[in-house]
C-alpha cells in the first residue's frame, strides 16, 4: 500500500521547514527507519526517517524548497504497485499550497524500463571528513543555521561584555566527592547551570526578550548548553532549571548531550532558552567572548579552571602577610544585549553568580 511521507511536526513551534537534501533517489528501496531526507527549521537541522518499507516512487519537493508541516514530500510504494492519480494530484497540491516552486514528480517503473534508466540524479553528499588545504567544503545544514543566527546577532544586538574570576576551589572538591558515589560523574556545567538559574531568579531582566517597545521576562528559567557535534554546534535546553536539584540537572544534560551526538534532537529540545552557557575550558581556553543568540538577553562563556597563587588571609591575620595559597579560578565572561539590561544590572547578576559558585552550600 502506498505511503505518503509528509513533512512532520517535530516540535510544538514548528510550522515549516526547508528541504536541505535527500538521502535517497527516485527508485531506491528503503526500510522502515532509514533516513529519507534532511530538513532545516529556524532552530535545527533534522533527519526524517522512513515510516515504512518500500520504494521511492514519487518525489514532490525540490531541494531548497520551504514546505509547511503536513505537505507530502514523497511517496513510498511497492516496485510495481499502481498509485492512483488522485493521490498524486493531492500530494502535488499540498506542495503548491505550501508556497513551493512547481512540484516535481516522476514515475519510476514504466513498462520495460529499469530503475537506473528512469532517474540518474544523485543526492548531495555530506562534507568530507578529511579536509585538505585548498579544498572547498560545503556548509552543513547545522552550520548554515548557526551562521545565519550569528550574523543576525552581530547586526541587530548591541552587546557589552563583563568578565569576572570565580574561586571554584571548593566546587572542584564537591564535584569530586559527589562523583565518587554517583552513578555518573557530574560536569561543572551542571553546577554552573544551577547557580545561573538561582541568579536569574534574583535578576529577572536577564531572562528577558524584546517585544516591540517592551521587555518580557521568561515564563520559566530554561537554559541552553552549547554542545559540539560532528557537523556543527547545537544548544539543547534544560527546562525549569531553578526547580531541579543538581542530580536531576546532571541527568538531563547527559540525556540531551547523547541526543545531540546521535542527531536525534527535535526543535522543542532547542527552543525557548532565556540564556546560553558555552564552556570551552575543556580545550584549554582561559576566556573568550561569546555571541548572544537572537531572542536571548545574554550568554555566559566559561574558561578552564586554573591553579593560581593568591594571598591567603586564612593563614595569617597580618595585612602585610606574604603567605599564599593555591586556589582554583575560573573566568566567567558574560555577553549582554544592552537593549535589555544595562551594565550595572548585569554586573550585579554576574557578581551574584560568582558568589553562588564560591559557596557550595548552594548545591546541597
Amino acid at each position: 500500500m502506498a505511503t505518503e511521507v509528509k513533512l512532520p511536526r517535530l516540535g510544538k513551534s514548528m510550522q515549516d521547514a526547508v528541504i536541505v537534501e535527500y538521502k535517497v533517489t527516485l527508485g531506491d528501496e528503503v526500510k522502515k527507519g532509514d533516513t529519507l531526507f534532511e530538513i532545516e527549521t529556524d532552530k535545527a537541522a533534522l533527519e526524517v526517517e522512513s515510516p515504512a518499507d518500500g520504494f521511492v516512487r514519487h518525489i514532490f519537493a525540490q531541494t531548497g524548497q520551504t514546505l509547511n508541516v503536513g505537505a507530502v514530500v514523497l511517496i513510498l510504494a511497492g516496485r510495481d504497485e499502481h498509485i492512483g492519480q488522485s493521490l498524486i494530484d493531492s500530494a502535488k497540491y499540498t506542495v503548491a499550497a505550501a508556497g513551493a516552486q512547481a512540484a516535481v514528480s516522476q514515475e519510476t517503473t514504466a513498462p520495460g524500463s529499469t530503475l537506473a534508466e528512469t532517474d540518474t540524479r544523485t543526492a548531495p553528499q555530506r562534507p568530507p571528513r578529511q579536509i585538505k588545504l585548498g579544498q572547498t567544503i560545503p556548509l552543513t545544514a547545522k552550520q548554515k543555521v548557526t551562521a545565519q543566527k550569528m550574523l543576525q546577532s552581530m547586526r541587530e544586538i548591541p552587546c557589552f561584555h563583563l568578565k569576572v574570576r570565580a574561586d571554584v576551589t571548593e566546587l572542584v572538591k564537591l564535584r569530586s566527592e559527589l562523583s565518587k558515589t554517583a552513578e555518573n560523574k557530574f560536569s561543572y556545567n551542571d553546577f554552573i547551570m544551577l547557580a545561573t538559574a538561582k541568579a536569574l531568579q534574583k535578576y529577572p531582566f536577564m531572562t528577558g526578550r524584546l517585544a516591540g517597545d517592551a521587555i518580557i521576562p521568561a515564563d520559566s528559567i530554561d537554559i541552553a548548553l552549547a554542545v559540539t557535534v560532528p557537523d556543527g554546534l547545537v544548544a539543547p535546553v534544560v527546562r525549569n532549571v531553578n526547580n531541579k536539584d543538581i542530580h536531576r540537572i546532571a541527568a538531563e544534560t547527559r540525556t540531551l548531550a547523547e541526543k545531540a551526538q546521535s542527531n536525534s534532537l527535535v526543535p522543542d529540545d532547542l527552543s525557548g532558552a532565556c540564556i546560553t552557557i558555552s564552556n570551552l575550558g575543556t580545550y584549554g581556553i582561559e576566556s573568550f567572548v561569546p555571541i548572544v543568540a537572537p531572542g536571548q538577553c545574554s550568554i555566559l562563556g566559561l574558561g578552564r579552571i586554573t591553579d593560581t597563587c593568591l594571598p591567603d588571609d586564612a593563614i595569617s591575620a597580618r595585612p602585610d602577610s606574604s603567605e599564599v595559597a593555591v586556589r582554583k579560578l575560573m573566568n566567567l565572561t558574560l555577553s549582554v544585549d544592552h537593549r535589555i539590561a544595562n551594565g550595572s544590572y548585569a554586573a550585579q547578576f554576574l557578581d551574584l553568580l560568582k558568589k553562588l559558585l564560591e559557596d557550595t552550600s548552594n548545591f546541597s
